[in-house]
């Protein structure tokens, strides 16, 4: 059974912490972010050429002028079919990464990343290319889940937020990094090019490959970085490998942090039950209540409508009355202050705390989602619409979008982490395809006011869940939380 023995303050605070080896174990874990950002986003800027290619997108004649009529269904599902690895990735790294060790997951991944970006880059048939994207979706799921647990079990208690924030720091780097591409490479083909240009053009033959195999460089360097960065001192523990693990904390802050921390997580497993990790266990009372903290936050995370921004920025720009090129140039500014605001957060999750970043986020969510529904109801154009878009991406950007990764990283005990995660990590995916699929049918059925307000009135309720029922847990060590929320 769990004991209550508190942890030694002390002897932490104390330690003279090795900062540079944890800021480079740390960076080399959120590498696993950046390639989930930008394979998550690479797409949008390669569909307009990839779809000439596979016949998706073709050229018709009505009443003597050519337009692209594109195959509704065909584009949906390439569009989306990662979402199909990005769950099974998911659902599978929790247990995995319980038994194998979070290194190895984290190695696999890379090499799934670099696998599937040059296979999908050089497909040469619509089959092989949606095999390939639900490859890469695979690797993406297993990234999102691993480098916050991978992160928070390296990461001092007074360094824990920020480290993981560093995750969702990359991400947005890759995700601002696809829409530069995304951006110079669409400006150079004309607006009123047709499906058959496109498709004999450099950009339709080669130019989209690129796009997805450039990632194949960074992920090579994560796959390196993987191999010479050390095991989860926590899994270590867990898996009766103290010695191994006390070098490692050792490293990270001193023999007497080392012997503190080995101390407090074998207080939190139950010895019986080091080695066994059964996905029943999460249903156990004490621990359903927090899986459902847990999940519900990462509903939320999807559920606050962001994604519908990023996904249909091109339509949402299109309504407030931008042409082609100001579209996609208002696009890479929505990357640009998402990067701005998750450097806030950053800088501020460790030193104001959970609770009030997610709270303030998401009543700011709520406020200007409710203002860009009053825009759609009035037919207002311009910059009076954008203005409200980007102070929803910053208010999602210092708070639902890193904080919710640092609490599903830290709440869940040592012993189920890896399948705790893996459970909330899946809902966030599931999550995020509802979103995605229900959007245009929200938007046709209620109109764009009438669904931003109700992501505005899902944000409020959010607001009330998170003040309810949300800990702080800035400053505690994993064990210590574990023992405020099982206990």
């Amino acid at each position: 059974m769990m004991t209550s023995t508190p942890p030694n303050p002390t002897v932490s605070t104390a330690a003279q912490f090795n900062l540079r080896y944890i800021w480079l174990i740390s960076l080399v874990a959120a590498m696993g972010g950046l390639l989930f950002g930008y394979d998550w986003v690479v797409i949008g800027g390669a569909k307009p050429f990839f779809e000439p290619f596979f016949g998706i997108s073709k050229d018709v004649i009505s009443n003597g002028a050519s337009r692209i009529l594109t195959d509704g269904g065909l584009s949906g599902w390439v569009n989306s079919c990662a979402l199909l690895g990005c769950l099974v990735g998911a659902l599978g790294v929790g247990g995995l990464s319980d038994r194998l060790g979070r290194k190895r997951l984290l190695i696999l991944a890379a090499l799934l990343f670099a696998a599937s970006s040059v296979l999908t880059g050089w497909a040469w048939s619509f089959t092989a290319f949606v095999c390939w994207r639900v490859l890469g979706g695979v690797a993406i799921g297993m990234a999102s889940g691993l480098s916050p647990i991978y992160i928070a079990e390296v990461a001092p208690a007074h360094l824990r937020g920020r480290l993981v924030a560093i995750n969702q720091f990359t991400i947005v780097i890759g995700v601002l990094a696809a829409q530069v591409v995304n951006w110079l490479i669409a400006r150079r083909v004309p607006d009123d090019a047709t499906a058959t240009l496109i498709r004999g053009s450099w950009n339709g033959q080669f130019g989209w490959r690129w796009m997805f195999t450039a990632v194949a460089a960074p992920s090579l360097l994560f796959f390196v970085g993987s191999m010479l960065i050390p095991e989860s001192p926590r899994w270590l523990v867990k898996n009766g490998r103290a010695d191994r693990a006390r070098g490692i904390l050792a490293r990270i802050g001193g023999d007497a942090f080392a012997g503190a921390e080995v101390a407090d997580i074998q207080n939190t497993i139950a010895a019986e039950e080091v080695r066994h990790v059964r996905f029943g266990d999460l249903l156990a009372p004490r621990m359903l209540k927090i899986l459902f903290v847990g999940v519900t936050l990462a509903v939320l995370q999807q559920w606050s409508g962001i994604n519908v921004i990023f996904n249909y920025a091109e339509e949402i720009f299109r309504t407030a009355g931008y042409n082609v090129s100001s579209i996609l140039f208002n696009i890479v500014i929505t990357g640009v202050v998402n990067l701005l605001f998750t450097l806030i957060a950053i800088q501020t999750v460790d030193r104001f705390g959970r609770r009030i970043l997610m709270l303030v986020g998401c009543a700011g969510i709520a406020l200007f989602h409710a203002l860009i529904g009053v825009c759609f109801q009035l037919h207002l154009k311009g910059l009076i619409v954008v203005v409200p878009v980007l102070a929803t991406i910053a208010c999602y950007a210092f708070s639902l979008a890193p904080v919710t990764w640092v609490l599903i990283a830290e709440i869940f005990p040592n012993r189920i982490r890896g399948a705790a995660v893996s459970v909330a990590v899946s809902a966030l995916w599931v999550a995020c395809f509802l979103l995605t699929y229900t959007f245009p049918l929200l938007n046709g059925w209620l109109g764009p006011a009438k669904t931003f307000w109700l992501y505005a009135a899902i944000c409020a309720a959010g607001f009330v869940f998170i003040l309810r029922r949300v800990p702080e847990t800035k400053g505690k060590t994993l064990e210590q939380i574990e023992r405020e929320l099982v206990d």
